[in-house]
């Protein structure tokens, strides 16, 4: 007797994913996490009814897993605006989408960075982008840094990239792969992200109610093992749960003391989150530090100004986003306010500072050369599925799981 034909540890994207690809077949799928609720590294903090998404995190509507498995719709997106402002050495620049934000023609050809040369060095990095998938994700990958020297793209327009990337993989030393960074820009070349009206908190809340049964948190799971008639059994809370098969869809660190899967590095941000009586900006747009000798902020934002369901009504909300590989824990709110008041041109020591996120494992380290499809099965019975396992982005984490799913249907459909 089996609790379960598949049991799923882990209530993020991935897990979530292959639970409902799962239950759309037919087979009974029981999801177990070991935190207080779903999303896995998605949560959404409310703090006097703020929203604070742990490690300022965006959804982007053009990912084909989210336009297929997502009703974005009902999460009642909230846009951020097709550009960044940039602070350069004589004050605040601004580089947007000339089709999507017109308003902004003349503020971008005033921002001095639009030199043909550099220009042209950018298209002939970028432009592959848009190309077909096939070629980002085979073939020959380098890091991003060579990608970029060997494009010639050098000069002011090569610290925006630099620094609008830096935020996105978390990463501001060129180590990650080309073949990855392009696959973001080319998301971002198909939509323009934004933020759920209930916070990030949403896209992981709609995949688990559609399961039929609940997911039951609050259960770490201990050991995973094989009973005597072949089934595979889940050690959790005291008790042993049975079922045909496993899903492991953890983190890559919980998966390591799982199955001994090695973990890759893993990379973290600490995002502090402020409030102010008077909003700082009015640019619904991130803000880089795009000058030589940049202050530790990767990027920050008024969120409010692009979703203000995420303060109560006439309050603002600023996120400032630092890599923890910065030594961001250990930086003081004076420094971060400091470079803040930089970014803004506006003072900042009245600020009221509501919450620190330090995130230690947000998003794996994606290295050259690009691998998009890793092994996940583990044992006859048991399978590990993740961000890790794929790409490190929302539409990997989905893909994987949906993988994990469709694998297994498989091979179910192939027994006597």
């Amino acid at each position: 007797m089996s609790d379960a034909e598949v049991i799923v540890v882990g209530a993020g994207l991935a897990g979530l994913m292959c639970a409902t690809t799962l239950q759309r077949s037919g087979v009974d799928v029981m999801v177990l996490d070991g935190a207080d609720d779903v999303g896995g590294r998605i949560r959404t903090d409310v703090v006097d009814g703020f929203l604070m998404d742990r490690g300022f995190q965006v959804l982007n509507p053009a990912y084909p897993a989210v336009q297929q498995h997502i009703d974005v719709e009902a999460l009642g997106l909230q846009m951020f605006g097709s550009g960044a402002g940039v602070l350069r050495e004589d004050g605040l620049a601004i580089l947007a989408d000339p089709l999507r934000e017109p308003e902004h023609i003349l503020d971008v050809l005033r921002s001095g960075l639009l030199d043909p040369a550099e220009l042209l060095a950018l298209a002939k990095w970028a432009l592959p982008a848009l190309g077909p998938v096939s070629r980002l994700t085979s073939g020959d990958d380098t890091t991003r840094a060579d990608s970029m020297a060997d494009a010639g793209l050098s000069g002011p327009l090569r610290r925006v990239v630099d620094a609008f990337v830096a935020g996105v993989v978390l990463e501001d030393d060129g180590s990650t792969s080309n073949g990855f960074t392009q696959l973001l820009m080319r998301m971002f070349a198909l939509g323009s992200p934004g933020l759920p009206q209930r916070g990030m908190r949403a896209l992981p809340e709609q995949l688990a109610q559609r399961l039929d049964r609940p997911v039951r948190t609050g259960l770490a799971v201990d050991a995973l093992g094989e009973g005597t008639d072949g089934c595979a059994e889940v050690a959790v809370a005291g008790e042993t749960l049975r079922a045909e098969l496993v899903v492991v869809a953890t983190g890559a660190g919980a998966a390591e003391g799982l199955l001994g899967i090695p973990a890759p590095k893993m990379k973290g941000v600490v995002t502090d989150w402020f409030t102010m009586d008077e909003a700082p900006t009015y640019l619904d747009m991130l803000i880089v530090d795009g000058r030589q000798a940049a202050g530790p902020i990767k990027n920050t934002a008024l969120i409010t100004a692009a979703a203000p369901s995420y303060a109560p009504a006439g309050k603002h909300l600023v996120q400032t986003s630092v890599l923890m590989a910065d030594g961001a824990q250990a930086l003081g709110l004076d420094t971060v306010r400091a470079h803040a008041a930089e970014m803004y041109g506006v003072p900042t020591g009245e600020w009221e500072h509501i919450h620190r996120h330090e995130v230690q494992h947000a998003l794996p380290s994606q290295e050259a050369p690009l691998q998009t499809r890793k092994p996940m099965q583990v044992s006859a019975h048991v399978i590990a599925c993740g961000d890790h396992m794929d790409t490190a982005s929302i539409q990997g984490a989905m893909v994987s799981g949906q993988r994990a799913a469709q694998g297994y249907l498989r091979r179910r459909t192939q027994q006597p």
